[in-house]
This record gives structure tokens, C-alpha cells and sequence, in this order.
């Protein structure tokens, strides 16, 4: 039994909360930022919302993202039009659309909801340390597997440890770099290989974790509801570890019917759920391919209730159609056209520097989208992140560039070839087209190869040079570390820069919220010399639904949960 601690005791509220409410009285951080940090830091979403209406002299309600409506019915089946993707192994889920499916089945840790604030989910309660370096998670009691198997601590310990397990291939290595030390040897692409540290993650009890980290994290509670980060069963492995052929989970729905590519099928289960009054009897997820007109004609022919994603193609359409309600949602999601620094040309960072002074970023959010979306500064941190430091933008220069590709040994121009799958629309390719535009300006003539969407999944990763769509974060810290730290499973860019690493390391264990953006701007600079993209703007993100559908939200992320949505 792990010994007590008293700096983690259940009823101590940790000093930065104190810090936050003084912040928040004196103006030195926003509403959002300080209903953030104290959630994160361990009160309820309801005390820390109090707080801050007492604070600020007027009633904040608290968005009930995970509660029932008055008055909804029991019973039906929804249709959602979605890509119905493999659902293997959740840890190393690659795309969101395959975890809209599992997450009814198998369940997460926390809820962050629409308004980036975390929530108990399968842990009721959460404790950091002082130093935000130890962190004791209580699991809820009473919680069944559909196998009739109580949750337990055993659970936890045994997702962490098959997170951290290099041999697994998770994305969430990148996020738990804390809980990670190197070995003294490399990997066959030069990377320093890794393994969890010592008592990383400890048992005190059947319901109580104990997560040791090497440095402080205050995104912890945060990094679990990643999409990757869905618990499952502790025999999961010894059992085929194949979810969609054993659909074991905590979740209100139990997996009758997958096939991909074009169905799949839940149906609430039997037993009562730990979670309370769960609606809809079934879920049916519905693929109609790529084509964004196929899921509109669904849509008016009322094949669907719902869709996953509004492209701009589509979004007037939409809007014309009776009884459809279209949602947007500001977002950091973003089309990242990057370069493989690994492979030729890109190499070369006066080549990759070349491409970026091309881009013209605001000509590309008003063309590519419509100007709907917020104007980026290619390191992939969005001002609507709460973290996020302001540099200078980087200007359009086609005469740098042709200097630098010269420079280079492409006196005369270079050739190259990008790849995309539109996998969230054709604004992809139309974004790559205004690149095109200007590159060819300054020599460099890219020849554009659009992918189904199912081929772009397979070499998203691989291809040397590509735009890749990255999914919402609440946290830079998180999709940075996601997609740039050294060696990490999604770093499709094979960057590797330890001084990037220290920077981005440093930022994430910064409590103060100043401070930690005065952090983020090295960060952010590292990547923007670097070259390693050429990201002009993060976009609004868009969805149907039909007025019949009751208690759906839309997540920035679009982790759709349909736990407590009803039919009309």
C-alpha cells in the first residue's frame, strides 16, 4: 500500500487555486483560463463556476454538457452519416472518426467538454501535488464491464503501461513524456529510445492511481480524454485486443453490427449504466463514402439525423434544408502542409524556408475557406489557445525565396509533389492550390496528388510531403507534443530537435498562465526557423442536425458523446 501523502489529501485545494482567483479579480487572466485551471487543479466544474461568479460580481451557468433535458423521450435509433473506419486497438486510433464509435463502448478517465473544461468521467476525482509532479486519481466505485468484471485500479495501470510501451506504437508517448526516460540507445532513425520511469503509474488501492511524472504537468487531467486514451478492459490483450471483434466495455452501448467502410451498429445495453438515464436504444453509423453530396442527399431524404463534418462545398446546402440545424464552432483545427525534414529536398531548410515565405496566410484563409477561421503563423499554436504568444508574422517574400532556393542549388526551380486525401473536405486541395499559386512564383511548381481518402490514411505519415489535418486540442503543449516531439508515433515530420524538446518541456510544466505564454514563445519561434510547415490558418469547424435530435452539442474536437441525446 502506497504511503499517504498529505499534500494530496482529498480535502486540501490546491495553492494555485488561490493564484487563479486572485488572477481572475485582478484581470491578469480570462474567465475560461481560470475555469480551466482550477478544474484542472481539481475542483468541481460547479465550485470552480461559482467561484468565478463571485469573483466577477454576476451568475455564470455552467454548460451541462453530459446532462439530460427535461422532459426527453426514451427510446429510437439515430443515424449519424459517418466514414466507418477499422476499430482495432483504441490506444493507436490515428483518426477521431474511429473513436465517435468506441467512445459509447469504451470510456475515458475525464470529459472535457465544448468549453475546454474537464470533468469526472470513469475517475470522480482528481488531486495534484503542490508541484503538479504526483497526481492521485479516485475511480469511480460501482462501475461494471459488460462482462460483468468491477472497474478497477487494475484497469488504469494496465492502459498506462500499454501507453507507454514503445512496442504498442501509441501517439500517447507524445503526451505523457513526463512518465518517460531514455534508455542511453537509439532507435534506427537516431532517436533516443525511451521507457516508462520507475513507479510511473501505482496502484494505492482497487480505486485510487498514483501517477509519478519527472516533471510537472498541469495538463494531466487534460491529456486524458485524448481520443487515444479510452480505457479498456485490463484482459483486453490477452483476449485478441481487437475492440470491434470484442466490444467489452464500461460504455451504456454494446457493438452489434461493424463492417467497414459501411456500418456500425450499438445497442444499449441491458444493465443499468453507471452514468445514469441513457435514450436512445440504438446508434447506427452510416458510411456514404467521401463525397460530401451523398451525406446532404441523406440528410434531406432523412436517411440520416446527423452528419460528422460540413465542408464549405456543402455548408449553404445545408442551411437551405428544412429541419436541419448547422452548428459551427471555432477551433484550432487545421490543415498542415508539411515537410519531411528527413527526406529530399526538404532536407534542406533553405528549401522548406522557401516554401513558407511563399505562403501568403491570409490569402489562403479568404480563398481555401472563405475566411472562415483564424489566420496561423505556421508552428501550429492558434490565438485561441490559452497558451499562445503572438509573433511576428511571417510576410509573403517570393524574391527571399528564390534567393534561398538558389541558395539551395535550384537556381533554375524545383519540382515537387504534395499529397492530400481531403480527408475533411476539398477546402484541402484548394488550399494547396493557392500555395500552388504563389509557390510557382518563386519557382517551386507542386504538382498537387489528391487521394481517396482511405489511400491518404495509409501514407499520411510517410509521404514526404503532405497536408495532413490535425484535430482540435484544447492545449498547444498537447498537439505539440503530439505531432513535433522527438520520436513520438505521429511525428509525420521526422523532426527531431532536443532543444525543441527542452522548450516545449519547459512550457508544460509552467503553472503561472504569463509565464507560460513568455515559455511558448520559444516554442513557438523553434518551429517557426525550423521551416517544418507551412500552416496559414486553423478553421471553423461546421456539422448538421436534425431539429428532431435533442441534448446533442457540438466539440471543437468533435468527440461526439450521445450519451444523453434523444429523439423528438
Amino acid at each position: 500500500m502506497a504511503e499517504k501523502n498529505d499534500n494530496l489529501s482529498t480535502k486540501r485545494v490546491h495553492p494555485g487555486v488561490k493564484e487563479m482567483k486572485k488572477n481572475l479579480s485582478e484581470g491578469k487572466c480570462s474567465r475560461r483560463e481560470f475555469l480551466r485551471t482550477t478544474t484542472l487543479l481539481g475542483l468541481s466544474a460547479t465550485t470552480a463556476y461559482g467561484l468565478a461568479s463571485t469573483i466577477l460580481g454576476k451568475n455564470i451557468l455552467p454548460d451541462l454538457i453530459s446532462t439530460a433535458h427535461a422532459g426527453q423521450k426514451k427510446g429510437g435509433i439515430l443515424k449519424f452519416g459517418m466514414p466507418v473506419q477499422e476499430m482495432t486497438d483504441p490506444s493507436t486510433f490515428d483518426w477521431v472518426q474511429k473513436s465517435i464509435v468506441s467512445r459509447h463502448i469504451v470510456e475515458y478517465l475525464v470529459e472535457t467538454g465544448p468549453d475546454n473544461i474537464t470533468r469526472p468521467n470513469l475517475a470522480e476525482s482528481w488531486k495534484p501535488s503542490d508541484d503538479l509532479k504526483t497526481w492521485i486519481f479516485h475511480l469511480r466505485k460501482g462501475v461494471k464491464w459488460s462482462n460483468g468484471d468491477d472497474f478497477n485500479a487494475d484497469d488504469v495501470v494496465f492502459n498506462f503501461t500499454r501507453w507507454l510501451d514503445p512496442k504498442t506504437g501509441s501517439s500517447n508517448l507524445g503526451l505523457f513524456n513526463a512518465m518517460l526516460e531514455e534508455t542511453g540507445e537509439k532507435d534506427a532513425k537516431g532517436n533516443p529510445k525511451k521507457r516508462m520511469i520507475k513507479n510511473a503509474v501505482e496502484k494505492v488501492d482497487d480505486h485510487t492511481v498514483r501517477i509519478n511524472l519527472k516533471s510537472a504537468v498541469l495538463s494531466m487531467p487534460e491529456n486524458l480524454y485524448n481520443y487515444p486514451t479510452a480505457i479498456v478492459h485490463r484482459n483486453f490483450e490477452k483476449e485478441g485486443g481487437n475492440l470491434s471483434k470484442n466490444p467489452v466495455g464500461t460504455g451504456p452501448y454494446t457493438l452489434s453490427e461493424f463492417k467497414v467502410g459501411e456500418k456500425a451498429v450499438l445497442k444499449k445495453r441491458k444493465e443499468a449504466y453507471w452514468g445514469g438515464e441513457v435514450f436512445l436504444d440504438e446508434i447506427q453509423f452510416i458510411d456514404l463514402g467521401q463525397d460530401g453530396g451523398a451525406y446532404i442527399s441523406a440528410l434531406v431524404s432523412k436517411q440520416v439525423h446527423g452528419i460528422f463534418q460540413l465542408d464549405l462545398t456543402t455548408l449553404d446546402t445545408a442551411k437551405s434544408i428544412p429541419g436541419i440545424n448547422v452548428v459551427s464552432i471555432p477551433s484550432t483545427n487545421a490543415g498542415v502542409i508539411r515537410m519531411k525534414v528527413t527526406e529530399k529536398p526538404f532536407d534542406d531548410i533553405r528549401v522548406r524556408k522557401a516554401l513558407q515565405k511563399t505562403c501568403n496566410p491570409h490569402r489562403q484563409l479568404d480563398i481555401a475557406h472563405r475566411g472562415l477561421g483564424i489566420v496561423a503563423e505556421h508552428h501550429h499554436v492558434a490565438s485561441i489557445h490559452p497558451e499562445y504568444f503572438k509573433l511576428p508574422p511571417i510576410k509573403q517574400d517570393i524574391e527571399g525565396a528564390k534567393k534561398l532556393l538558389a541558395e539551395a542549388g535550384y537556381p533554375d526551380g524545383i519540382k515537387i509533389t504534395c499529397n492530400t486525401g481531403n480527408t475533411s473536405g476539398t477546402w484541402e486541395q484548394d488550399s494547396l492550390a493557392v500555395l500552388k499559386e504563389d509557390a510557382a512564383k518563386a519557382g517551386i511548381n507542386i504538382k498537387i496528388n489528391v487521394m481517396p481518402s482511405a489511400a491518404y490514411w495509409d501514407v499520411w505519415d510517410k509521404a514526404p510531403f503532405g497536408l495532413t489535418v490535425w484535430y482540435h486540442r484544447p492545449l498547444a503543449v498537447m498537439v505539440l507534443g503530439l505531432a513535433y516531439r522527438s520520436g513520438v508515433p505521429w511525428n509525420e515530420c521526422s523532426y527531431n530537435n532536443p532543444a525543441f524538446d527542452a522548450a516545449l518541456d519547459e512550457a508544460e510544466a509552467t503553472f503561472d498562465v504569463e509565464d507560460r505564454r513568455v515559455k511558448m514563445e520559444k516554442v513557438e519561434k523553434i518551429l517557426q526557423d525550423d521551416a517544418i510547415m507551412v500552416q496559414p490558418f486553423f478553421r471553423s469547424v461546421f456539422t448538421a442536425m436534425s431539429k428532431d435530435v435533442v441534448g446533442f452539442k457540438m466539440h471543437p474536437s468533435r468527440y461526439y458523446r450521445f450519451h444523453k441525446v434523444s429523439l423528438a
